[in-house]
């Protein structure tokens, strides 16, 4: 064909389809903006509403075509997130969608971690090896988790934002549970009923006993131990695959979620203490920049492909702000990303009670951010004494409710903070918990990496099969 041919011919349709998608997408946008820019402009709040939902409506044929479930999720939480606004009352009752969700979730967790460990470490084979992620696997949490907390503390400290914060007069005090000495940390480590572990979703003990049980396994003979290795290994298949299917309702659970959250609290609450919340998400970001990233590099991890891998079980995790909720999806990622199951199964549920990345990020903030809204002056050498105070504090409590507030309260005491101070978090706890959960999740995946190369098992495909639907 000549270039004078080629040069009259039409556009080739599948260019002019994507085209027009992108095309319908800037829509959306545009429709959205004008809908934010209606007041300003003095138009009625009626106009404004109906532009914003035309351009959900707009943007729907554009998500269902392209199956990616970190797009549903987050046009799902932008949808919860104007009916928060717009139908409050209505929206603070959808809270139910999301506990439907993490029921199934908690489903799922104990047997996948069960079957993947038990199978990997039956079939590796390898038990010197189990032993050697044990430890690098523990070095890197407390590396990450202490340099998260160094890092808030030094964002709070450019920041001042408690600085000028006038606490409440009189706080009534909410039912926390009473944190916990080193040894009851370590008893609560090790099931003593491994049927109850797995109904209170005691993530560290099932971990634990399927560490004894694969390696009890691993010992026996060919003939005795393949037979329970092939059921459990189709177990463990069979719960990849019930992730699959449940992860049809997370868009829909994190949409509910987010406007149960504006709809029960109201954008207004965020104003007295927006500073601290952008405090922290400044942290967050920083961490991700000059921490994560930097690891990531010197491991020879590849940066996109690992990014991608995460991007949907950390916007689930984020818009869930439950950890639990991202934990099999976020599995399931990082064995497509080439990290051994075994390895997998191993180092993220641990992580879970010792790598929280986020939350050791949040815990340095908003405890000097109570003392400096209690007027309270703390020299370097009491800052480092409370990091190094919550680096032994946060460890091992993810099990209990309002984890962090138990380890925060408990660090406030030692430190003669006003518990005031620490109690009117609350109201913006789960704002602040959104990005924290976030950063749990990309740190135990990334620790997951880490290992991995770390122990020469990384396998990254050349061409990866990131699953980008539910």
């Amino acid at each position: 064909m000549s270039s004078l041919e080629s040069s009259t011919n039409p556009e080739p349709p599948r260019r002019r389809s994507s085209a027009a998608w992108l095309a319908l997408a800037i829509a959306a946008i545009a429709l959205f903006a004008a809908g934010l820019s209606a007041s300003r402009l003095h138009a009625s709040a009626e106009i404004g509403v109906a532009l914003r939902w035309a351009a959900f409506g707009v943007f729907i044929p554009f998500a269902v075509r392209r199956r990616s479930l970190l797009v549903w999720t987050f046009f799902a939480m932008l949808a919860g997130a104007e009916l928060g606004v717009d139908a409050p009352h209505f929206a603070a009752q959808a809270h139910f969608l999301g506990d439907i969700f993490l029921r199934l979730i908690r489903m799922i967790v104990a047997p996948l971690i069960l079957g993947g460990i038990v199978t990997g470490i039956a079939g590796h084979g390898n038990l010197g090896g189990v032993g050697r992620v044990a430890v690098k696997a523990v070095i890197f949490f407390e590396v990450a988790t202490t340099l998260g907390l160094i890092l808030g503390t030094i964002a709070i400290n450019i920041s001042h934002a408690g600085v000028g914060v006038t606490l409440p007069a009189a706080a009534q005090a909410a039912p926390v549970t009473a944190h916990a000495g080193w040894q009851d940390v370590l008893i609560n480590i090790f099931p003593e009923n491994i049927a109850q572990a797995v109904a209170q979703n005691q993530i560290l003990q099932v971990a634990v006993f399927a560490l004894l049980f694969g390696a009890a396994l691993a010992t026996l003979p060919e003939a005795k131990r393949a037979p329970l290795l092939a059921v459990l290994q189709s177990l463990t298949e069979t719960m990849f695959r019930i992730t699959r299917i449940v992860m049809y309702i997370a868009p829909i659970a994190a949409g509910a979620a987010m406007a149960y959250t504006v709809g029960s609290m109201g954008l207004a609450s965020l104003a007295p203490l927006a500073r601290l919340v952008v405090t922290a998400y400044a942290a967050y970001i920083a961490f991700v920049l000059l921490v994560l990233a930097p690891i990531l590099l010197v491991a020879r991890i590849p940066v996109r492909r690992f990014a991608a891998a995460i991007a949907e079980p950390a916007a689930l995790g984020f818009a869930t702000t439950s950890s639990e909720a991202a934990l099999p999806l976020a599995m399931e990622r990082m064995e497509e990303f080439g990290v051994p199951r075994w390895i997998v199964s191993f180092v993220i549920p641990t992580g879970y009670s010792f790598n929280m990345t986020g939350s050791s990020i949040y815990l340095s903030v908003a405890a000097i951010f109570g003392a400096q809204a209690a007027g309270i002056h703390l020299t370097l050498g009491e800052q480092m004494v409370m990091v190094a105070t919550l680096a032994l504090t946060s460890k091992g409590v993810a099990g209990v409710p309002r984890a962090t507030l138990v380890v925060l309260m408990a660090t406030a005491g030692s430190m003669h903070i006003p518990i005031a101070a620490v109690l009117m978090l609350l109201g913006i706890d789960t704002i602040m918990d959104m990005g924290r959960t976030a950063m749990n999740v990309i740190g135990n995946c990334m620790a997951a990496a880490v290992v991995a190369r770390w122990e020469g098992e990384l396998n990254v495909p050349t061409n990866p099969v990131i699953l980008s639907g539910a």
